[in-house]
């Protein structure tokens, strides 16, 4: 088996070739370049073209690209800035009908109490057809339901028969707004059998 060459020091070797004379051609003195060698170097000029060609359609590409996504994100914040503006729009127009029947009913001086009470359950008819078209819903939890802290707040805990954690008595409606609340119900929750005095 023979020994691993070390790699030669350089200053051992002899001295250098310069190789960059051997890379140029020399037309002065006749030297053609073999036929081999001149299409070769064609071919790695078609190729260096070709290159630069596809740089520059990806790089045009890639500003498209960024303006495309500057584009995107100024729409969406025009469209968020919409929706905060005129996000009340719907809302505001189902509230208009109601306001138009309170206004009347209050224009008229020679009305009936039988009168008035029609026109108000007319005027609230109105109003929960804007709050069902605006996916406003009420929150009345009757006796006995379960306490709902997310849509519920306590006002109080007495003792009752009910089971503890169970609302004893609505005092206010909540409402909520396409699943979110707006306002929770105002309820007074049970301490349970055991605190009855």
């Amino acid at each position: 088996m023979s020994a691993p060459q070390k790699p030669l020091d350089p200053q051992q070797q002899g001295p250098s070739v310069d190789t960059s004379e051997q890379l140029e051609v020399n037309d002065a003195g006749g030297n053609a370049a073999e036929p081999g060698e001149q299409a070769s170097a064609e071919d790695l000029s078609a190729l260096l073209a070709d290159a630069q060609e596809r740089v520059a359609a990806y790089h045009e590409d890639l500003l498209r690209a960024r303006a495309e996504v500057e584009n995107i994100r100024r729409r969406a914040q025009e469209d968020v800035a919409k929706a905060r503006k005129f996000g009340t729009e719907s809302f505001a127009e189902s509230l208009i009908p109601v306001r138009d029947s309170l206004e009347a009913a209050l224009a008229l001086t020679d009305q009936t109490a039988e009168a008035w009470r029609e026109g108000v359950e007319a005027t609230l008819r109105q109003l929960n057809t804007a709050f069902e078209r605006n996916l406003m819903k009420e929150v009345a939890p009757a006796e006995g339901d379960k306490f709902d802290p997310h849509q519920h707040q306590a006002i109080s805990s007495v003792p009752s028969s009910q089971p503890e954690g169970t609302v004893v008595q609505l005092l206010q409606k909540g409402y909520t707004i396409s699943e979110r609340v707006l306002r929770p119900a105002l309820v007074m929750v049970s301490a349970g059998p055991g605190q009855q005095g």
